[in-house]
């Protein structure tokens, strides 16, 4: 049997984009917007899409929608963003966030009712969550755990990663850049992981182990930016945990030796970008907007065509345009184009690469129009509001591993 699993706050289904190819099954979306439920509708047909998310819980306890295996999900970040003014918990949005709870603990009353092992927790945000004013990660935490109170941080905020030993459940967060995972983007978001399920580990799913390979993290230096190399093919992984391309003439870590073992293709021969580079040239990814007549970081995304050439062995004979990224994010479109620099707006094709999407993903009829007239707007919106496929994809792999292992495996 394929292990299933249920996706609340569903958006476009980065999670689906992920783990189909793994094997897993969707048993449920629950998705409210209307331009992503059209995408799901569009690409999954098969797969009910109910709605609203609190109203989930109650329909798992009757049983009108199966318990699934896994329960995936990232609620609004914007209540946890500066874009969303950091209202925390106290925002109907973050509030969500107490809702999933609620909906896990059903779906685990459930599963055991049937005999069947604890769910598995798939939970994904901003990195502004660890230092919310109203400590929401810690209630977050103390909710999945089962304690009957918040949990506080060691200092200040919470750190970027950490587990939790409960008497309900095990949990394990860490924050995951995109850039690591072969996608042209810094995209930092908290992933949790978490389960009441006996022989599973959550920090076997989100951690390394360094020791005998010596494993590291992977690391940037000059000519060795990940974002500069994975989006132009299968994104091969050396033992010591550098990212590179063969289509880019690079057939080897330089880190080390080969004694590190061999290289592992890091999402099983799918390209990055789907073979694709951003554009004719290798591009700035920047994100940017006009305010007050000057260009700000963390609001819109543009390409910025670099002035600045080099050469790069590695990447064959040639000259290429210096690469500069930052993040993808899902607010309202900027303009075209701003005389007289070198700045144009990215094309959705562009965004949905930059997620490790397949192109025109969310190119589809609406609002009776056809897919060729699809507007702009709400696919940059919906875009920006995924998760970023590769990630999640890596997670998944781990995930399988650890189901594989644990005593219900």
């Amino acid at each position: 049997m394929p292990i299933t699993y249920g996706s609340v706050c569903s958006g476009i289904e980065a999670a689906t984009q992920a783990w189909h190819p793994l094997g897993m099954k969707a048993a449920w979306f629950a998705e409210i917007e209307p331009f992503p439920s059209s995408v799901l509708a569009h690409h999954y047909p098969e797969v009910p899409n109910h709605g609203d998310m609190t109203k989930l819980a109650a329909l798992v306890l009757a049983g009108k929608i199966p318990a699934p295996d896994v329960l995936v999900g990232g609620t609004p970040c914007q209540a946890f963003s500066v874009a969303g003014m950091r209202e925390g918990l106290t925002d109907p949005r973050g509030a969500l966030t107490i809702k999933y709870v609620e909906l896990a603990d059903a779906v685990d009353y459930v599963r055991a009712g049937q005999r069947k092992p604890a769910s598995v927790i798939v939970w994904e945000n901003v990195p502004g969550v660890l230092s919310d004013k109203g400590n929401a990660f810690g209630c977050f935490l103390g909710a999945l755990a089962g304690e009957d109170c918040e949990l506080q941080p060691p200092g200040k905020k919470w750190q970027d990663a950490g587990c939790v030993y409960g008497p309900k459940r095990t949990i394990a967060w860490r924050v995951l850049d995109a850039q690591y995972f072969g996608l042209a983007q810094r995209r930092r978001r908290v992933f949790v992981v978490a389960s009441a399920r006996d022989g599973f580990d959550p920090t076997e799913v989100l951690f390394e182990r360094e020791g005998v390979r010596r494993d590291t993290a992977p690391r940037r230096g000059e000519g060795q930016d990940v974002t500069g190399t994975a989006p132009f093919g299968p994104a091969l992984q050396c033992g010591c945990g550098y990212v590179y391309a063969e289509s880019l003439g690079q057939y080897g870590c330089p880190n080390c030796e080969g004694d590190e073992g061999p290289a592992v293709d890091m999402f099983g021969g799918i390209p990055a970008f789907g073979g694709h580079s951003l554009g004719g040239s290798i591009e700035r990814a920047a994100t940017l907007t006009a305010k007050d007549s000057r260009l700000d970081v963390e609001s819109e995304t543009f390409a910025v065509y670099s002035t600045k050439l080099h050469h790069t062995a590695a990447l064959g004979a040639g000259k290429w345009y210096e690469e500069y990224t930052a993040s993808l994010d899902a607010c309202s479109p900027p303009p075209a184009l701003l005389a007289p620099t070198q700045v144009r707006r990215l094309v959705p094709v562009e965004c949905e690469r930059l997620q490790g999407m397949a192109d025109d993903y969310t190119l589809i009829p609406w609002r009776g129009k056809p897919a060729s007239e699809c507007p702009d707007g709400p696919r940059y919106k919906a875009i920006g509001n995924s998760k970023a496929v590769t990630v999640v994809r890596w997670i998944g792999r781990r995930l399988l591993m650890q189901l594989k292992t644990s005593p219900y495996g």
